[in-house]
């Protein structure tokens, strides 16, 4: 055999592996990209949302007259919520209505919204968090599959990484092989199959990297791979910096059981303590005088302290990554213990931060939302006309998998790159080696059978 003969054999071998593997995992994970794509695309548009369905509650409208103070807010939202104060939002802006988080003695966190002009209770919702509603609440669960557990991690994560490999196993499938169409265009009609493999084909290659962008901005909050990054962030000294917390007691509370919204960098690192536990607590009044007074950008929340050596907690997270900031302040002096800015953490931290607020739109205002939701869009579609593309070309009452040809190297090379893509994505990394092993099983047996 020629030397051209056994190359041509080996890409063919090669091809319609990756073709088969590509099509077994996109069946994997075909309701998770969609349930993933749908939920993310709605998250987008999360405030407009809110304020469609909420307005009454979270818009109000500008007055002359100067605002109310803090505190006689929130003992109007009190006054018609008993229970305990957890947060303080002031107006994000001179039509927005100020928000009371309260804990009520049923054991759930509201959120109360007043008018700050005149004071007048305009309703409650169960507090959202950084969803901002109970709607946005349970898009923003379902995209993060956090409603089935510790299970959900390590499948958003393994649903990462096939996204990553199922875009670069795609774009190889797709790479011209002397073909007249389907490289930019979409040939046929919608009753033929060619035209659902072209629209596949080209749409995945057109939001390539609107996927692997996606899927990696993603990644940090994975249980596994985000821990280990996380980990080795501090390792290599890009995490928070050394002695940040050398000054005064910290606690064993999280950020991220403080505050709404923690940047991932510190989220796990401990809350500050007042530096004493006696004493009159500061006011509210002067906490946001404080607060107004560092150039903390507006939208800012603060959560209040409800142990004696707590403190008062300022965070914001603006459309502007850069104005992203987190305010510790003293409970009972009001004395800025810490005061922690975007540029203040390490380049990893700021590497996530950007990615994430990318990630949801935020960063570049409208044109940022329209982008994703275009490639939002393109990843339901690509699933759809890959099912339909499947169902045209499968024989009646069989599955229809691309079938491999008799080459006992096929699972070799699964197996390599199982090894590689689980050096880097473990959950990946586990199914592939998984699949190999199948093949290798189904491979035993058509050689049996053949003999």
């Amino acid at each position: 055999m020629s030397h051209t003969v056994q190359s041509g054999a080996i890409s063919s071998a090669l091809y319609r592996a990756v073709w088969r593997w590509h099509f077994f995992a996109g069946l994997l994970i075909l309701p998770f990209v969609v349930l993933i794509a749908v939920t993310g695309a709605i998250y987008l548009f999360k405030d407009e949302i809110n304020d469609g369905l909420h307005g009454n509650l979270r818009i109000v409208a500008p007055q002359t007259v100067a605002q109310r103070a803090p505190s006689e807010l929130v003992a109007k939202a009190l006054e018609a919520h008993p229970g305990t104060l957890k947060g303080y939002a002031p107006p994000a802006a001179a039509d927005r209505s100020a928000e009371v988080k309260i804990l009520g003695a049923d054991g759930l966190k509201d959120t109360i919204y007043v008018n700050p002009y005149s004071g007048q209770v305009l309703g409650s919702l169960w507090d959202g968090g950084a969803a901002g509603s109970p709607s946005m609440y349970l898009v923003r669960k379902l995209h993060s599959l956090q409603y089935v557990g510790w299970v959900a991690e390590r499948v958003i994560e393994g649903v990462a990484g096939l996204m990553v490999l199922m875009t670069a196993s795609g774009v190889y499938l797709w790479w011209p092989r002397g073909q007249a169409g389907g490289i930019v265009t979409v040939r046929g009609e919608p009753a033929k199959r060619v035209f659902w493999r072209d629209l596949h084909a080209v749409t995945g290659v057109f939001v390539s990297l609107f996927i692997v962008f996606l899927a990696m901005t993603g990644l940090p909050w994975s249980g596994y791979w985000g821990k280990h990054f996380y980990d080795f962030s501090y390792a290599v000294g890009m995490g928070m910096p050394d002695g940040y917390w050398d000054s005064y007691p910290v606690s064993t509370i999280p950020l991220k059981d403080t505050v709404d919204r923690a940047p991932w960098i510190i989220e796990n690192q401990p809350t500050p303590l007042s530096k004493t536990a006696t004493g009159v607590p500061a006011k509210l009044d002067d906490v946001v005088k404080t607060v107004d007074s560092l150039g903390v950008a507006p939208g800012y929340a603060i959560s209040i302290p409800t142990k004696p050596d707590g403190v008062f907690t300022a965070s914001v997270y603006p459309d502007d990554i850069r104005q992203e900031r987190v305010v510790h302040l003293d409970q009972y002096s009001g004395k800025v213990l810490f005061d922690m800015g975007l540029n203040d953490i390490g380049v990893f931290g700021r590497v996530a931060e950007w990615g994430v607020s990318i990630h949801m739109g935020q960063a570049f205002g409208l044109a940022n939302q329209l982008v994703l939701l275009v490639a939002l869009i393109a990843m339901v579609l690509m699933a759809g006309s890959g099912v339909v593309m499947w169902w045209k070309r499968r024989p009646a009452g069989t599955l229809g998998a691309p079938r491999l040809p008799a080459n006992a190297q096929i699972p070799k090379t699964l197996l390599g790159m199982a090894v590689v893509a689980g050096l880097f994505f473990p959950m990946v990394g586990i199914s592939m080696l998984a699949f190999a092993a199948f093949e290798l099983l189904s491979h035993g047996v058509r050689a049996t059978r053949a003999a």
